[in-house]
């Protein structure tokens, strides 16, 4: 197997020089450099990671705990992860964190053992355990897809910045609400996600927007809880339904609760969208395939994995660089669903909302929520 000395007597140069050229820890000149690496790739030689570490102080590695790896929203932010880090050389620890506070944290603290250069963590609805760890450690960290309250340590103190990336959620939301309106309904019902994650209160700060929009009354009864799951929307839909005055459309806040309340409403015998209208956050390959065709929110799952990548390896460059919220946005794709006819009919195409500038946060109506927003 070659070794770096080997490189070095076929590139005509130090040992030395091959280390800096390695481990960008000294600048070389553009042909000492190309000579280097004409001779590694000659030569087959492969740097020893272990031994590079050590001289920089960096593994390249990046750790990624993200809850639900089985759900295809976050597989698809998962391979924007993973492209975006091997585009850079880095590799990939990941952990499932399963929503739980405690999980989360101790999942988190293995990644940091194990040294990586920094992580990326959708944080759970309680995060203020991981919070203050991260903090205390100054592990240079970007949130995905939900954001975090500046004050969860409880300190007197502001607590160490982190960056930010996720999608832009109460401006579609009140696009589908309207959008509802629009065709005639009065009573619009809201599957919610779970209490706490900002996903949730975004969105349901969306609905009541698009409510207020359309000149309709915010009535809390139509807004039932599914805990972001297929079997808490089983359960969350039918208490929907069981209302003296039911919805007569049907809002779901991501794609298991989809499902679980289209498990609902089949097993009640209710048509979509003949006996009721429904829209739903997340689109996935398959929501073209029901019949009806699904109207849904699409969010841009693989950049915000690609662009969490960015900002976190922007920090490592620039530790001292403020710290960042970086929103994406997201489009309404219409399909029939909603009771629209087939698209080459509509009269009425709903444009994307324009990306906001990362300063920027959409003038809603606050809705109060517990910990963090999602």
């Amino acid at each position: 197997m070659p070794t770096m000395a080997d490189v070095a007597r076929s590139a005509g140069v130090s040992v030395a020089t091959v280390s800096h050229v390695l481990n960008g820890t000294r600048p070389v000149l553009p042909h000492t450099r190309q000579a280097v690496l004409d001779a590694i790739d000659l030569l087959g030689y492969t740097p020893n990671t272990l031994a590079r570490s050590l001289v920089t102080s960096r593994t390249r590695s990046i750790g990624i705990a993200v809850s639900a790896i089985s759900n295809p929203y976050f597989t698809e932010i998962l391979q924007g992860v993973e492209a975006g880090a091997l585009a850079e050389g880095y590799s990939l620890l990941i952990a499932d964190p399963h929503d739980d506070p405690r999980h989360e944290l101790k999942a988190v603290r293995l990644l940091h053992e194990r040294r990586v250069d920094g992580v990326i963590v959708a944080p759970s609805a309680e995060p203020r355990d991981l919070v203050a760890y991260l903090g205390r450690h100054a592990v240079p960290t970007v949130f995905l897809d939900r954001l975090v309250d500046e004050h969860l340590d409880g300190s007197s103190v502001d607590p160490p910045p982190f960056d930010q990336v996720c999608a832009e959620g109460a401006e579609p939301m009140a696009q589908v609400v309207a959008h509802l309106a629009g065709l005639g309904h009065r009573r619009i019902g809201l599957v919610a996600g779970l209490p706490g994650l900002s996903t949730t209160g975004d969105r349901i700060t969306g609905y009541r927007h698009g409510l207020a929009t359309a000149g309709l009354p915010h009535d809390a009864r139509l807004v039932a809880h599914g805990n972001s799951q297929s079997a808490g929307a089983e359960r969350a839909t039918a208490a929907l339904l069981a209302l003296a005055a039911p919805p007569t459309a049907l809002v779901t806040a991501n794609n298991a609760m989809t499902i679980g309340a289209l498990q609902t409403l089949r097993a009640r015998g209710l048509r979509v969208p003949d006996d009721i209208a429904l829209c739903c956050f997340d689109d996935f390959v398959w929501a073209d395939l029901f019949s009806p065709r699904l109207t849904a929110v699409a969010q841009p799952s693989r950049e915000i994995g690609a662009q969490a990548v960015r900002v976190l390896l922007d920090r490592l460059a620039n530790p001292d660089r403020p710290a960042r919220t970086i929103r994406l946005p997201c489009a309404v794709v219409h399909r029939t669903s909603c009771g629209c006819p087939e698209p080459s009919t509509w009269p009425w195409p709903l444009e994307p909302p324009q990306q906001p500038q990362p300063s920027q946060q959409p003038d809603y109506p606050e809705h109060p929520r517990k910990g963090s927003v999602s």
